[in-house]
């Protein structure tokens, strides 16, 4: 080999002997060439809890802000459903547990294979009904935590509550509305009170409640006479509870609005249950409208609620057999 020849291995102790500079690997900026794109953030999802440290929403410009886009994608969600009917299913759908305790629990779906995953392009799916409700329940609660740590009282913390309270109670999320309504009632109405038709209703909600809910009809009664409250409908519910009068129960359901049905909801199971135990001491058969009628639920959904009772043909439902000696 010859002297001036060089192999890799002395060129690059020469390089370092004389103090040369090794030529760098490492990549420029690719621009807009990268393959990296930016994840585009919910506006609903930009802020964080405040319980946990956010203090971005403790700006009350930030929260008029939050809630006008919370009130636009609740207005789009209602919008998105074709009828009444329809809507009412997606409030209900949100309920993550059975209010039913014969009911057995359904197993969870298996996850959709990868395959699927990869096909169905998911990133750029609209969002499910479910899915969106539940996000603008979460940031609605984000803002109530942030009314709560700047200690605002005025109009706006007001409306804030009850569009939270009115929107939570259609979902059955006692978690978010009933907090809600009783700082709206004890706190914020001391400083920004509530027009008298708006106090009415409120106060309605706190007792149904405490009665359907909570199954507290003292506290009930208690709040009722506390607010001077005098509405028939709301009065003729307690009775019902009080008595376990379950033709006068489900007649007031029918009668109340949809905010009070969907509170009233919360005692249709023991209600249901109090009046299958009835006909089963009373009858040994029924016919089977007026087993219906008595549990104001059809009987296909009665067998689904674990029903044991038998339908004959003669539409007569064997409620007990006679003993045979």
């Amino acid at each position: 080999m010859s002297g001036s020849s060089q192999t890799p291995y002395s060129l690059l102790s020469n390089q370092r002997r004389s103090g040369e500079q090794r030529p760098s690997n490492k990549r420029g900026p690719s621009g807009g060439w990268s393959r990296l794109k930016t994840p585009n953030i919910d506006s609903l999802e930009v802020y964080g809890y405040p319980s946990k440290g956010e203090t971005k929403l403790n700006d009350p410009k930030a929260q008029e802000s939050l809630y006008n886009k919370i009130v636009e994608r609740y207005m789009k969600f209602c919008a998105s459903s074709s009828s009444g009917d329809e809507l009412d299913k997606q409030f209900a759908s949100l309920s993550l547990s059975s209010t039913s305790p014969l009911a057995t629990p359904s197993p969870p779906a298996p996850p959709p294979s990868r395959a699927s995953r990869s096909g169905s392009n998911a990133s750029n799916a609209p969002p499910s009904h479910s899915v969106e409700l539940a996000t603008i329940l979460t940031a609605l609660r984000k803002l109530r935590e942030a009314i709560v740590a700047t200690a605002r009282r005025d109009v706006f913390a007001q409306r804030v509550y009850i569009f939270n309270i009115h929107a939570a109670i259609l979902c059955k999320e006692w978690e978010s509305y009933a907090p809600a309504l009783i700082s709206l009632l004890t706190k914020i109405h001391s400083q920004s009170p509530l027009p008298a038709p708006e106090l009415h209703e409120f106060v309605g909600f706190w007792i149904l409640d405490l009665a359907c809910r909570q199954s507290d009809i003292m506290a009930a009664y208690t709040v009722k006479t506390q607010f001077k409250h005098e509405d028939r409908r709301v009065g003729l519910v307690l009775k019902a509870l009080a008595h376990d009068n379950w033709v006068l129960f489900w007649k007031m359901r029918r009668a109340v609005d949809g905010y009070q049905r969907r509170i009233m909801e919360f005692a249709d199971t023991g209600m249901r249950l109090h009046a299958l135990k009835c006909l089963g001491r009373s009858y040994m058969t029924a016919d089977r409208a007026y087993v219906e009628r008595c549990t104001d639920r059809k009987w296909v959904d009665l067998v689904k609620d674990g029903v044991g009772w038998e339908l004959a043909e003669s539409e007569k439902i064997v409620i007990r057999r006679p003993k045979v000696k």
